[in-house]
């Protein structure tokens, strides 16, 4: 059985207002509300509250059988309690299907990881706990701010409790290699890893309103007939990418909310499920050992963190 695992990101900062020489020392109030509030609305009414909901119709409409897992940021829970409640409430509903996974993430989408231990884990720490009060979900799985990871985290982040990590399937760490399999981490062999397919993401995430792209129009069942005809023992397509690619990146006069909600009736026809990324874990064997030497993330087109 072929399997899609979809993970959702969702982030906002909270931005600053300027702030002149004049006022140090008269103006102790930093954050630029108005441009907060405008901002994580129009993101909030043009992507993810939509997004949600066709996540949420999807669940009820395959009986369950659609999966995926959402990350989001304690910053931008903050400000979504502040500015729009009713997308926490929504998120609060993709909970208590049982069919959508939270992931851990640093409480501020901060570079801890990178120079300071002790930070990075009392960061994480402070969204788990979050996120269980918000969800009732502790998680599983680990999402490091922007796909972060190298060797040096692992043990690190199996102390901590995490079964897997979420990253990147960067070119150069996996050569001739498939990110369409579970692999172990290197430094610490009880946490698997999940690399993303970056090819089959940005086929969503960039080219799908693309009028130049050699594959143009993308439809659910072009995509999912090119997920199952990738090689038999392939375990996992890991499609990661922003929930604001649905609404924001494409907007919704592209067509990509109902690209979105008929991947689940294609994806049954041809045999491939979803899960989410402790199914993958669970249920999955890992191929073999993956290290990373240095940092890589999903950033940018060296996917490191320069």
């Amino acid at each position: 059985m072929k399997a899609i695992c979809f993970y959702f990101q969702i982030h906002q900062p909270f931005r600053l207002k300027r702030y002149r020489f004049f006022d140090i020392g008269n103006d102790h109030y930093y954050d630029d509300e108005f441009t907060n509030e405008d901002i994580l609305s129009r993101i909030a009414h043009r992507s993810y509250i939509p997004a949600a909901e066709s996540l949420l119709r999807m669940i009820e409409e395959s009986k369950g059988k659609f999966r995926c897992a959402i990350s989001l940021t304690g910053v931008v829970i903050e400000q979504l309690e502040i500015y729009v409640p009713e997308f926490l409430d929504l998120l609060k509903k993709l909970a208590d299907t049982g069919c959508v996974e939270f992931l851990a993430e640093t409480y501020s989408h901060s570079l801890a990881s990178l120079i300071d231990p002790e930070e990075f884990e009392a960061q994480v720490k402070a969204h788990d706990q979050l996120i269980y009060e918000k969800f009732g979900q502790h998680p599983k799985v680990l999402r490091n701010t922007e796909l972060i990871y190298c060797d040096e985290m692992a043990p690190m982040i199996h102390s901590m409790g995490y079964k897997g990590v979420i990253t990147e399937g960067a070119k150069h760490i996996l050569g001739w290699k498939s990110p369409n399999y579970v692999y172990q981490a290197a430094s610490c062999q009880k946490l698997k890893l999940l690399l993303k397919n970056d090819k089959l993401s940005d086929d969503i995430a960039r080219n799908f309103s693309n009028t130049s792209w050699e594959a143009y129009p993308l439809t659910a069942d072009k995509y999912i007939d090119w997920i199952a005809s990738t090689p038999a023992d392939e375990q996992v397509v890991n499609l990661f990418m922003n929930l604001e690619t649905f609404g924001d990146f494409q907007p919704r006069e592209t067509g990509i909310f109902q690209f979105l909600e008929a991947l689940p009736r294609f994806a049954a026809e041809r045999g491939v499920e979803f899960i989410t990324p402790s199914d993958a874990i669970s249920k999955l064997k890992p191929v073999a050992e993956l290290s990373v030497l240095h940092p890589i993330s999903w950033a940018d087109e060296a996917r490191d963190t320069s």
